[in-house]
């Protein structure tokens, strides 16, 4: 998250209207409008990379897979994650999704404290959620937060050499081909 926008509080209504309008993306966390930047080169070809292959392992399954131009709502907040996944047979609204099995957040500089912290607890509170995952950009490291019956279960991977293993949609993609 970087820097809330000198606009008033805004309720969700209001935001979305003005998010259809705005040239730029915006989260909206509390009433608050954080503006979106730009990602690195290396942010954008790990996402590529993971879009591209679930995609490929999605299409005959009926799941969908979504980038960083659809938004995840959560209660009366909005975020911008860089992939999810659903898998409900209904479209639901055309701007926003409540229903996410995964998210994924390719890490930033800026972001990655708020990435592990506030938007995770965010995300793990939506009933829909089995997996979080949140990708380091600069080196091989995923750390994948799993629902279990007990609460949530971390898996760390952290070698090229090693597969990511995605149990909410049968996934399994060696971290040489999310970091080529």
């Amino acid at each position: 998250m970087i820097a809330a926008q000198t606009l008033p509080s805004m309720s969700p209504d209001t935001y979305l209207a003005y998010e259809r309008e705005s040239e730029c993306r915006h989260e909206l966390v509390n009433g608050y409008l954080y503006a979106m930047t730009g990602a690195s080169d290396r942010h954008e070809e790990i996402a590529a990379n993971l879009l591209s292959a679930l995609h490929g392992h999605l299409r005959p399954r009926g799941c969908r897979v979504y980038g960083a131009n659809l938004k995840i709502r959560v209660g009366d907040d909005f975020f911008y994650p860089d992939l999810f996944v659903r898998c409900a047979q209904e479209r639901g609204d055309p701007y926003f999704k409540t229903d996410p099995v995964l998210v994924i957040e390719v890490l930033s500089p800026n972001t990655q404290r708020y990435d592990q912290g506030d938007k995770r607890l965010a995300y793990q509170s939506l009933p829909s959620l089995l997996e979080y995952v949140l990708v380091t950009q600069d080196r091989p490291r995923i750390v994948v937060f799993s629902r279990s019956e007990t609460g949530w279960e971390t898996h760390l991977y952290d070698s090229l050499e090693a597969s990511l293993s995605l149990s909410s949609i049968a996934f399994n993609l060696r971290l040489s081909e999310i970091y080529a």
